[in-house]
């Protein structure tokens, strides 16, 4: 009785909960924000909900004091005193980020060597689009991911499942009347005989849940593999990136009577990759 009694309480306590949970949930998304947090500050768990989030960070330091002693010896000494005294007890005294991993939004880092500069975190992530979640099907399963059947680019690398197209052409160039031809055409419409599959019948019985069988590695055919590697070949011609700029790489060439090279240099990394990764 007191087992009884004490799954029973549980039930009940769990019931509970879950239904709390509903209602603190449906409550927090009916509620729409309509307050700015102006000047920024901290917030409490209860005003979370009602508040704008900021689109940008603030140009206004929330710790003044930080960085005081380094702003008295600039004041207070010459350059050439500071810039000794800087070499001699600073880390890494040339830190454009001044040894902060997450610096204020006011930091400008040089990004060339004419002196350009741009922003730590610019644009603000704030004001940047909303983000493109791709959205499913009712039919697709958003927890399937497996890669082994659309990696269509290793496709033919294992000689064990070579394209059955290419190897037709070279046995129809060959004598018809050799054995080993013959052979090896009846071997190849025959496909490979590995990977059976266990025909959905797993240790804890028959299961239907997938009739591809290919969201168990167990149950996996090949012939199933090659129709769903179909359905992901690339139909498309790739271009070099350089393809954009093709007839100003031409005319630079073409202006200081150079041969034109096949194709266009690496650009390197651009000015956005060398600013601090926020």
């Amino acid at each position: 009785m007191t087992v009884t009694f004490k799954k029973a309480g549980e039930a009940v306590a769990t019931r509970v909960i879950q239904t709390t949970k509903g209602n603190a949930a449906k409550a927090a998304a009916s509620i729409q924000p309509t307050r700015e947090v102006k000047p920024p500050r901290a917030i409490s768990k209860e005003e979370a909900p009602h508040m704008i989030p900021a689109k940008e960070s603030t140009k206004t330091t929330m710790m003044p004091w930080k960085g005081w002693v380094d702003r008295f010896l600039k004041d207070k000494l010459s350059p050439e005193q500071y810039s000794t005294m800087k070499n001699t007890f600073y880390f890494w005294p040339e830190d454009p980020y001044n040894l902060m991993q997450m610096p204020p939004g006011t930091t400008k880092i040089p990004v060339s060597d004419d002196g350009q500069e741009a922003g730590f975190r610019e644009v603000s992530p704030g004001s940047q689009p909303p983000v493109d979640i791709p959205l499913h099907a009712l039919d697709d399963d958003p927890y399937d991911s497996g890669y082994f059947k659309k990696d269509t680019r290793r496709r033919y690398v294992d000689p064990e499942f070579p394209n059955p197209e290419i190897e037709q052409l070279k046995l129809d160039m060959q004598d018809p009347n050799d054995p080993e031809v013959q052979a090896a055409k009846e071997k190849l419409s025959a496909g490979p005989k590995s990977s059976p599959g266990n025909g959905l019948r797993f240790a804890t019985g028959p299961s239907n849940f997938d009739p591809t069988g290919l969201r168990a590695v167990m149950a996996v055919t090949n012939a199933e593999i090659q129709k769903e590697m179909d359905k992901h070949m690339p139909d498309h011609l790739p271009e070099p990136t350089w393809k954009e700029d093709e007839a100003t790489l031409f005319a630079w060439y073409k202006e200081r009577g150079l041969p034109v090279p096949i194709g266009g240099n690496w650009t390197f990394v651009k000015k956005e990759k060398r600013v601090a990764r926020w």
